[in-house]
């Protein structure tokens, strides 16, 4: 298979399903931020002690292929009913991974500085990239797009997951968080 096609040297590309749209259609920039997140979170791996977090950022690597999948596929395409989908096992699965990292924090007294540790820090990063993929995501709904609600609750549940997650880095690391 090569690489390179030429057929989106003009500016255009091809949705899964066939149709052709623009490179700054707003469906594009939803799974086009996706995929940013998930290379920033290929990075953050990079940075994590815990073997079980690189576990769990390693699964939510893979629920955001199956979501920009979703997210790149037509809607009238028939083969968008035959695709992966995300469940409430999947919510169920990131609010169960918040709580577990949570019960091993202090609490917050007030809004956190990003920083400590460079882990900590590009952590952060990732969960903001995450927060642009959800307004994203949420801009394609309200563009007309057809999409599960599920969607956009993953990825308000996996900003906060990055949010716990940064703590608990910098928390391993022997930084304190810093307060606002």
């Amino acid at each position: 298979m090569k690489i390179y096609t030429k057929t989106g040297d003009k500016g255009m590309t091809s949705l899964a399903g066939g149709a052709r749209v623009p490179k700054t259609h707003v469906r594009l920039e939803a799974y086009g931020t996706l995929d940013e997140l998930n290379a920033q979170l290929g990075v953050l791996c990079t940075y994590l002690v815990d073997g079980e977090e690189v576990g769990n950022v390693q699964w939510i690597q893979k629920k955001l292929f199956v979501i920009g999948t979703l997210l790149a596929t037509e809607d009238s395409s028939s083969l968008k009913r035959s695709l992966t989908q995300i469940g409430q096992s999947d919510i169920s699965k990131l609010e169960q991974l918040i709580d577990s990292v949570q019960k091993t924090l202090q609490p917050c007294r007030s809004f956190i500085i990003p920083g400590g540790s460079r882990g900590s820090a590009l952590c952060h990063v990732c969960r903001t990239v995450c927060r642009r993929a959800e307004r994203r995501t949420l801009a394609m709904r309200e563009a007309g797009c057809v999409m599960d609600d599920n969607i956009l609750t993953f990825l308000n549940r996996m900003s906060d997951y990055l949010f716990v997650l940064s703590r608990k880095i910098n928390s391993i690391a022997g930084f304190d968080d810093f307060y606002l």
